[in-house]
């Protein structure tokens, strides 16, 4: 075997990469599509990868897979998430995205890559090309994953109900990261707990349709979501302890049918963050109870309760996530590594490891200027019609060089 990948090698051979990866990108951020539609997306994946000599496999519908099968040694998973967001652009970029999709509800909608996928699928194309062009440097085997909705959590269940790790090797770890509104070229990683579980719901208020002009002959639903919605804020400010971090955001409310009609049901969505299984269970009561006993005091139906999706929490193994903030800090600068707290946000890239019981870490390298940085409210972060990185190159290069570090330290284990 050659001597190992240097980080002055792959710093060498970046340079040269780059300009390919930035116009990728370009291309990937202009042409996003919807969770589980990612058609064009995983085609153009397949084509990148193929001309590497690999051979993708499709697993979950959208969801791409390649194996670079390099001889005897341990086998490593490496994971980026690939859809986009219903969320017109604002960026005002000339490769900003015009794209449309249909919602599940059958609605159109303009798409963007606003939470940074469109960096995710190419940072790890970088990292396929770095390790097919250094196959002499290391040995074993890793498993490139490229999975579709995650905004909604149904890539990863989907790829792995479809038989993921039954017709590929399973991994001793898995490694994933994520773009968000840090300096470019800095990284942030969680020991242990590294982002939230997430619950997202769906409510149905039932009432009894009347004139505008006769409020006594109904049972108004848009004033009993109201009541609804004002007292689930209290979940949080009184029910839960104030040591422990736990999110319940409305995220969307609908309901009327014409300004002298009260209509006989209104509809709103709701997303929960927490960060413990009993605290998750304390706050799902909680919330159920509250909405079935306004309703009840307003004499009005049951209203309907639907979960509309979940994400597990997302656990970095201790001893692994330990290891590479001190092998991140020697490829990129101790300065530039920082060790936080978890983040509220959600992610299923954890069932990866979850369900085949091995260990994963999952990071964040950030993409601004220390001029956008400096911004007043600094950048805009990600699901923002105006998240978009202003420093492509470091950014691109940043996910290059801890992906690969993070997979051929794993290699060498």
């Amino acid at each position: 075997m050659d001597a190992p990948l240097t980080s002055a090698e792959i710093d060498r051979q970046l340079s040269t990469l780059l300009p390919q990866l930035e116009e990728e990108y370009r291309e990937f951020h202009a042409h996003p599509e919807l969770s589980m539609q990612e058609e064009w997306t995983a085609a153009r994946i397949e084509e990148h990868l193929r001309a590497l000599d690999l051979t993708p496999q499709r697993f979950g519908g959208t969801g791409v897979v390649a194996v670079i099968d390099n001889g005897t040694g341990p086998v490593v998973a490496y994971r980026a998430d690939t859809d986009g967001l219903p969320i017109a652009e604002d960026t005002g970029l000339d490769y900003a995205s015009t794209a449309r999709g249909t919602l599940p509800d059958g609605t159109e909608s303009p798409v963007m890559h606003g939470c940074g996928h469109d960096t995710h699928i190419t940072v790890a194309l970088g990292i396929a090309r770095l390790l097919t062009a250094n196959r002499g440097a290391w040995s074993g085997t890793v498993v490139m994953i490229f999975q579709p909705g995650e905004e909604t959590a149904q890539g990863a269940l989907a790829m792995l109900n479809d038989g993921l790790w039954d017709q590929v090797p399973k991994p001793q770890a898995v490694y994933g990261q994520h773009v968000w509104p840090g300096r470019a070229g800095h990284v942030s990683l969680s020991v242990g707990t590294a982002m939230a579980m997430s619950d997202c719901l769906r409510v149905t208020v039932r009432g009894k349709q009347a004139h505008g002009s006769q409020p006594e002959a109904a049972i108004d639903p848009i004033v009993l979501a109201a009541f609804m919605i004002t007292r689930l804020q209290t979940v949080v400010s009184r029910e839960i302890s104030a040591r422990e971090a736990v999110v319940v955001t409305i995220a969307t409310v609908k309901g009327g049918l014409k300004e002298n009609i009260i209509p006989d049901s209104a509809e709103f969505t709701m997303n929960i963050r927490t960060f413990s299984e009993e605290i998750r269970e304390e706050v799902l009561a909680a919330i159920e109870r509250i909405i079935k006993a306004e309703a009840q005091a307003s004499g009005a139906p049951e209203p309907s309760i639907e979960e509309m999706y979940r994400f597990p929490r997302c656990y970095n193994s201790p001893s692994h996530a330990e290891e590479l903030l001190e092998v991140f800090a020697e490829t990129i600068g101790e300065e530039k590594v920082e060790q936080t707290e978890p983040a509220t946000g959600s992610e299923d890239v954890g069932l990866f490891g979850d369900t085949i019981d091995v260990p994963y870490v999952y990071w964040f390298f950030g993409a601004f200027s220390e001029e956008k940085m400096a911004t007043e409210g600094g950048p805009a972060g990600n699901h923002s019609p105006f998240f978009a990185p202003d420093e492509v190159g470091t950014t691109l290069g940043t996910g290059v060089r801890t992906g690969i570090v993070a997979i051929l330290h794993e290699l060498r284990r």
